[in-house]
């Protein structure tokens, strides 16, 4: 997690200190700045509006740690707060380590996980208010954010959170083997409100229904040199179509080598979010498995097939066989996957 932490004092900052390199200890990026009149003193990057660095800081971490009053917290990121979703995690302690609130986007935003780090370093209590937390029930945003996994349906979400706020049991329903006992108020089979573990955009088994999608999935793609990217994003998006997958599952963009500079498929690995991984024409022969051979590619590339071996290379069985058109060809690999509730990172 990227944090930024600030503070108003010289004994905030003292603390704030110490919280920053505890938490990069333990695996956090941290970066700590005070307002200008303590800069000189403490040696430490200092900006001239609170609220200014926090808009930026909105924008370009996962975290806001504020050493000082939730009420200076609170009325600065006011302007900035949009969607529990979207929005970063934000927690406040005081000066001296006893109360550690967060503030906002306290599951999918991980501030009341922060907040319980802040509190263990400090010895103080970590004022966690929601009511899943409150009441010990699962919390499905959260679980998903630990995961790795994309929420689809926030409708969704709320209702099986009041569902099980209520005493009510929520569905689930899981395209992937499920491994360890169910959380508490969660049973597979028909629900008003229920979580759907799958990589297909449109299932609904629940009439309230929150998709969790894995990022399970390996996209090989060849193709034409000088293909633009609405192409590349259009041939892609059929094929995911025709086979009810979900582009929120893709974990990695692969092709040969050849292809590392290609314009167009850089650009739609961007608008992915996701790097693009190449391969050697020798690493993809040494493949083992059965592929759509190709004379015509072999003679340009190396190798007689670049979209189905790029996408297993990396792990998982083949699950769409090459498809083509338009000069781009797609294929996709599925790594396995079993959910386990009790764990993160499964």
């Amino acid at each position: 997690m990227k944090i930024a932490l600030t503070a108003f004092t010289s004994r905030g900052t003292g603390l704030a200190r110490s919280l920053a390199h505890y938490l990069a200890e333990i695996g956090h990026s941290c970066a700590l700045a005070v307002p200008e009149r303590l800069s000189p003193e403490t040696g430490l990057p200092g900006y001239g509006s609170l609220g200014e660095w926090a808009g930026a800081r909105f924008a370009d971490t996962d975290a806001l740690l504020f050493v000082g009053a939730s009420g200076i917290a609170v009325r600065t990121i006011a302007p900035y707060v949009k969607d529990k979703f979207t929005d970063p995690a934000v927690v406040s302690v005081d000066e001296a380590g006893h109360f550690v609130v967060p503030l906002l986007s306290g599951h999918v935003g991980g501030a009341n996980d922060l907040a319980r780090l802040v509190a263990r370093f400090t010895g103080g209590a970590a004022a966690v208010s929601t009511a899943t937390d409150v009441n010990g029930f699962f919390a499905v945003d959260q679980w998903a954010s630990e995961q790795g996994f994309y929420l689809d349906g926030r409708e969704g979400a709320k209702r099986v959170s009041a569902a099980l706020l209520a005493g009510t049991s929520a569905g689930l329903s899981s395209d992937f083997p499920i491994r360890g006992e169910l959380p508490q108020g969660v049973a597979e089979g028909p629900a008003e409100a229920g979580i759907a573990l799958t990589l297909d955009p449109e299932k609904t088994p629940f009439p309230h229904t929150v998709r969790l999608i894995p990022p399970v999935l390996r996209l090989g793609i060849g193709c034409r040199r000088g293909t633009a990217a609405a192409a590349i994003a259009g041939a892609v998006e059929r094929v995911f179509a025709a086979h009810h997958l979900s582009l929120k599952g893709v974990a990695a963009v692969c092709s040969i080598d050849l292809k590392k500079d290609e314009p167009g498929l850089l650009a739609f690995c961007r608008s992915l979010g996701l790097p693009l991984t190449t391969y050697t024409a020798e690493a993809l022969s040494t493949v083992p498995g059965n592929f759509t051979p190709s004379p015509f590619v072999k003679g340009v590339t190396g190798v007689d097939n670049v979209c189905e071996r790029a996408a297993v290379l990396g792990g998982g069985a083949l699950i769409v066989t090459k498809q083509a058109g338009a000069g781009v060809t797609v294929a996709v690999s599925q790594v396995p996957l079993t959910i386990r509730f009790s764990e993160k990172g499964d």
